[in-house]
């Protein structure tokens, strides 16, 4: 291994100290047996075998101190405990390449017989022809590779025409500082080049035709450790008040970067400890899209919302968001990931200096992946830079699979029914660029790098002056006429800057004849920094000076994001070089925003910069890990004028392709072809006739059943005295007086019209609208409170009592709060459980049934013979990816296949189906022992690989089994209410138990209030829900919005604890 010289000097000093480890392991190998084997050469086995796979940042600075030490007796003690450190290095790393490989054939096992699965259901309606078409499609990878890149001409391009559209498009990017001017980049490693690609595809996409208003969401952070600008809740980025013709287009147009609070707001927060404030972000982003639909429904709409025509997430976090919202507002969901979970997992692991459970403390990552796989789900497009990131990095996925993809999308060509399976479609689109300020000079003097002439004038003449950041990276510089080889990144190991300052100390030629400019981020102090960013800083100023490189090298503190264009027309004139070492880049933006000022490239083989060698070629490939390549190559560009000028003009020629226009054009054509889709109600037409005589009257009703409330009917309370809890729990004397009241008022008769209209409408169809519409507060009791056989506990009744009289107690709140219920039961059994309490079903404004897969609303749609009618607009808003026929199918194979056996076994069902409980949008099973089932991650896993998409959880004290479609849940359904009614999430209060159902974490976190009853639940089903628990990182450890009550608390207690949490806010 180039470079490690060093070795070779220390493992010579162990052999001549004659020094043995005393105490070894067995099989440890020591000095003796080294030196006593004839042939064998220590010294090449360590450097060739051993310290290759090492990792030897740590050790050469071990080493360094064993260097400096006098005394001999511990130097040789040193030396030799680097040497056990090594083998013991190697030792792990060997291990964990075992297990990997162990691994990857498991998991190319289990996706082989997810295909085959798959092919296998799907195949029982095709001819024989038509299977061999379908499996042939799978082979021949290249070639549905090639028919995939020619279908792109079948689209109907982006164009001009588009100008009356005037589309909403929403972007999420949430960690890191984002702001539109002066973005810090280099502050930290979440603030780096996702943070500008975002801001400029979000200006970008607000000036293309069409486009009427582009939201990029963010965090909003009031911190002293950060600027006043990242607490400002909107910015504008572009303003649209004008199109190109100067015509007015609407004063809510333009780009904007709209900042949520979700997390603490006093606190900059890295994005690892962010997880756990989701939800929040996702209330506070509805909240605001619905107002802005609103708004814009108003300008543009004709009084009709205008809803997001997408939302594209960028990121793990951000697409995790972006696919509950997508869910919430049923419109379509676009994916950026910018970096992936599992592939930085395989390399940490590779390197074996952390196990698994160590890098998630750190990274998070197993909440990362999950977030990532729950954004596979819901996108229906998924947005890369290069052909690579697909292939080596969602390959890594159970959501996607590239075989399993081409068979699905060949189905949909031919209208062949895929059984609810689904791939996400990936596209790659490189990253667009602002080539505005980007000035071609083929014929100036700037142009043929003669800098002399900038900097001393012409003939004589006074200097030029010349940009700030020219002084300050020409003050390190000897020569500054040198050509320049420039490196732009973070001071970040993977980065690899200091194999490339080796490459340029040990190559002499490259020296002499060139200069080094290192721009690696802002720094005030080294000590302050991170430990891998002071790591690398540190090195390379340890190796400017162990290369005697002072005057050769420059390493300037600070720079603007302004600074950038002239650093880069600062390499150009001096005809130098831009280099990108990476280990792996993703992309590489860098290198095409390079290309536009004129420079040729040196870039890693690894990642993005082939495809974008491909399209501008304009320099050359080298291996990051071979120095001397590095070395090479760089000479190459620098020494040969004739092919730098080449290299130059094919930059120039083709920098076209990553053009922002170009970008958005291609983004857009492929977005339209998504499904498109949005809310929309059915119940709108005829029933909103009569909205406002309805409203009128039912709020005259309303207020005198409020003052029957306040009034002393029987005595049981004086006119400002307080309730009785048993004469309103009852209902009987005070509710007679409202029905007589009642029954003595007439109906106007424009109303008594509309009502005779409304009884054609069809039974399940409202004749009226619920009361939700008009309520303040939601009190939501979602207590997954059961025996062991499944059925409601009867102690949940009395809860329930208190929680009612408790919100009753106060009778200003009490006239604008309803109340509903969120469970995994269907509403027969709720109602029979109600009934057995004696509480009526019309206490209740909503019923969300059966795990979140029903909605419904007691004594508002019509009823016949007790018959409750479930809501036809959340059966079609969580239609989204169901495949009720396909998940019925492969969860019976799975559950009751046996280990190591490959068939369904009918005499050890683990469970068997519960059609009592199951309805169109919801698959009940029993379970017969929950011992043998398997958990919640297991079943998402096979059922992803297989392409099918769905909400798979346990419930009733580990008795049921239920799989609902994709983005239908409890949580769902109340911001379903949300879009539906205006009820404001906000606005709610959860009542929950310590334990639950597998989604009853999904009920804690978010902007409404939530009161968790200790003691209540001693048993759920949690348990069965994930390998690694990740509670914590999705439920916040400490948030003002929750709560505490105990089991046995009091109405009076629980009153208080809801007027406790109800002046909490964000």
């Amino acid at each position: 291994m180039a470079g490690n010289e060093w070795i070779n000097g220390y493992l010579e000093a162990i052999l001549d100290s004659g020094g043995g480890g005393t105490g070894a392991m067995e099989e440890k190998p020591t000095p003796v047996s080294l030196r006593d084997t004839g042939h064998f050469n220590p010294t090449k086995y360590f450097v060739e075998e051993v310290v290759t796979g090492v990792d030897e940042t740590d050790l050469h600075r071990t080493w360094l101190k064993v260097v400096a030490t006098r005394n001999t007796r511990e130097r040789s003690s040193r030396l030799e405990n680097m040497c056990w450190r090594i083998w013991h290095l190697t030792r792990k790393q060997k291990q964990l390449e075992c297990e990997e490989n162990h691994r990857l054939a498991n998991r190319r096992w289990e996706r082989e017989q997810g295909l085959r699965d798959a092919t296998e259901d799907m195949s029982e309606d095709l001819s024989e022809g038509e299977r061999g078409d379908s499996l042939g499609e799978m082979v021949h990878n290249e070639a549905s590779q090639k028919k995939f890149q020619r279908n792109f001409s079948n689209l109907e391009v982006w164009s001009d025409d588009k100008k009356e559209k005037k589309i909403y498009i929403v972007l999420i990017s949430l960690h890191g500082l984002v702001r539109g001017e002066n973005m810090e980049l280099g502050r930290d490693s979440d603030t780096g080049g996702q943070v500008k690609y975002v801001v400029e595809l979000a200006r970008a996409l607000a000036k293309m035709p069409g486009v009427y208003r582009v939201d990029l969401f963010t965090r909003q952070i009031s911190s002293p450790e950060i600027d006043w600008s990242y607490g400002e809740p909107t910015e504008m980025l572009t303003s649209g008040l004008e199109d190109d013709d100067g015509n007015e287009i609407g004063e809510s147009s333009g780009a904007y970067i709209v900042r949520i609070p979700f997390g603490p707001r006093d606190k900059y927060l890295r994005k690892e400890l962010l997880w756990p404030y989701i939800q929040e972000f996702v209330d506070g982003a509805l909240a605001h899209i619905l107002n802005m639909s609103k708004v814009l429904g108003e300008q543009i709409g004709a009084g009709q919302p205008i809803w997001p025509y997408v939302i594209h997430g960028h990121y793990a976090d951000a697409g995790d968001s972006a696919a509950v919202l997508s869910g919430a507002l049923n419109v379509p969901m676009v994916l950026t990931g910018h970096s992936l979970g599992r592939n930085k997992l395989e390399q940490l692991l590779k390197q074996g200096r952390q196990s698994k459970e160590d890098i998630n403390s750190t990274y998070k990552i197993v909440r990362r992946i999950e977030g990532e796989e729950l954004s596979l789900d819901a996108a229906e497009l998924v947005i890369t830079s290069t052909k690579q990131e697909i292939d080596e990095q969602w390959g890594l996925y159970d959501g996607f699979d590239v075989k399993l993809e081409k068979v699905l999308r060949a189905r949909a060509r031919r209208s062949v029914n895929c059984h609810g399976r689904f791939m996400p479609r990936m596209v790659v689109i490189p990253p667009g660029m602002d080539f505005s300020n980007v000035v071609v000079q083929e014929d100036t003097p700037e142009a043929e790098g003669e800098l002399s002439t900038l900097i001393g004038g012409i003939e004589g003449g006074s200097p030029k002056a010349l940009p700030t950041i020219w002084s300050e990276v020409m003050r390190f510089l000897t020569n500054p006429h040198k050509p320049m080889i420039l490196a732009l990144s973070r001071p970040d190991p993977k980065k690899n800057l200091t194999t490339l300052l080796k490459a340029f100390g040990e190559c002499r030629p490259l020296r002499e004849l060139a200069n080094l400019t290192l721009i690696m981020g802002n720094r005030d102090d080294i000590e302050e920094m991170s430990s891998g960013n002071a790591s690398v800083l540190t090195t390379v100023l340890k190796m400017i000076d162990k290369y005697d490189l002072y005057g050769s090298v420059a390493y300037p503190k600070h720079h603007k994001q302004s600074d950038v264009p002239e650093i880069y027309r600062l390499a150009a004139n001096t005809k130098g070089v831009f280099i990108n070492p990476a280990l792996v880049e993703p992309f590489g933006l860098t290198l095409i925003e390079a290309a536009a000022h004129g420079l040729p490239m040196v870039a890693t083989k690894n990642g993005g910069p082939v495809d974008i060698h491909q399209a501008l070629n304009n320099g050359l490939l080298v291996d990051p890990h071979d120095q001397r390549a590095i070395a090479d190559a760089l000479l190459k560009l620098v020494s040969e004028k004739t092919l730098w000028h080449d290299c130059q003009k094919n930059g120039w020629k083709n920098i076209h392709l990553f053009s922002w226009p170009e970008h958005c054009r291609t983004y857009l054509t492929r977005v339209a072809a998504c499904r498109m889709r949005h809310p929309k109600w059915q119940v709108d037409t005829p029933a909103d006739e009569i909205a406002a005589e309805e409203s009128s009257l039912n709020d005259s009703l309303k207020d005198v059943q409020d003052m029957s409330l306040r009034l002393s009917v029987d005595e049981k309370m004086s006119l400002n005295g307080s309730l009785d809890y048993k004469a309103i729990a009852s209902g009987s004397d005070v509710q007679d007086q409202v029905n007589r009241i009642m029954s003595k008022m007439r109906k106007p008769e424009s109303q008594s019209k509309d009502s005779e209209g409304l009884k054609k409408l069809p039974d399940n169809l409202p004749s009226k609208y619920p009361m939700l519409r008009r309520r303040r507060r939601l009190i939501v009791i979602a207590l997954d409170f059961y025996d062991s056989k499944g059925g409601p506990d009867k102690k949940m009744i009395q809860i329930m009592q208190n929680i009612i009289k408790a919100v009753r107690s106060d009778p200003q709140n009490a006239k604008v709060s309803g109340f509903a219920i969120s469970t995994a039961m269907p509403v027969a059994e709720i109602v029979e459980f109600l009934t057995s309490a004696k509480i009526q079903v019309n206490e209740f404004d909503a019923l969300i049934c059966s795990s979140g897969s029903e909605m419904y609303y007691p004594g508002t749609y019509g009823e016949e013979n007790k018959k409750y009618f479930p809501d036809p607009d959340y059966a079609l808003h969580i239609e989204y990816r169901w495949g009720c026929e396909g998940l019925k199918k492969t969860i019976w194979k799975l559950m009751n296949t046996p280990e190591g056996s490959e068939k369904a076994s009918d005499s050890l069902r683990t469970i068997e189906e519960d059609a009592k409980s199951s309805n169109a949008h919801c698959i009940a099973y029993l379970v017969k022992d929950p011992s043998k089932v398997k958990k919640v991650d297991y079943l998402r896993q096979k059922l992803r690989m297989r392409g099918l998409r769905c909400h798979p959880m346990y419930c009733r004290n580990s008795t049921r089994m239920h799989l609902i479609p994709l983005l239908a849940s409890r949580a769902q359904a109340l911001r379903y209410l949300f879009v539906r009614w205006g009820l404001n999430v906000s606005n709610m209060y959860v009542f929950v138990g310590e334990t639950g159902d597998t989604d009853s974490e999904e009920m804690i976190s978010g902007t409404h209030k939530t009161i968790v009853i200790k003691g209540a639940v001693t048993k759920g089903s949690e348990g069965l829900l994930r390998a690694t628990n990740l509670r914590d990182d999705i439920v916040p450890s400490e948030s003002p919005l929750i709560t505490n009550v105990s089991g046995d608390a009091s109405a009076d207690e629980i009153a208080n604890a809801l007027k406790q949490v109800s002046k909490a806010s964000l």
